[in-house]
């Protein structure tokens, strides 16, 4: 059975800084595309940032600001997001997602065969 568990998030102060990570089991994680996803109240999900698993390419959401960083740790099944200088606007539930030998499509929700159940982050102004 395939879990994906988020943590990290929090409350924090806007200009402060979180890490995500997103722990993987049942799969196999160098194998799998892994990408995170927020949603805001009212909002669809969106797009944070996707590291493929051949050849590892990352990718952001554009336009791409530079606070967040993307990373992963195939020894540890575990990917991570680093989110620096917080915006009010960056608070939502952050989701991690997987996608078997995924390259392109990455930024699409329906591209990921699995999902975990989110961490909520929150920042305040």
């Amino acid at each position: 059975q395939v879990q994906l568990v988020e943590s990290g998030g929090g409350l924090v102060q806007a200009g402060g800084l979180l890490r995500l990570s997103c722990a993987a089991s049942g799969l196999r994680f160098s194998e799998y595309t892994m990408g995170w996803f927020r949603q805001a109240p009212g909002k669809a999900r969106e797009f944070v940032a996707a590291h493929t698993w051949s050849p590892g390419s990352i990718y952001y959401q554009e336009p791409r600001e530079g606070r967040f960083t993307a990373s992963r740790d195939n020894d540890k099944n575990t990917v991570y997001l680093q989110m620096d200088s917080l915006k009010p606007e960056d608070t939502a539930v952050y989701f991690c997602a997987a996608a078997y030998q995924r390259r392109v499509g990455v930024r699409q929700t329906y591209e990921y065969d699995y999902w975990g159940q989110g961490t909520q982050v929150t920042v305040s102004s």
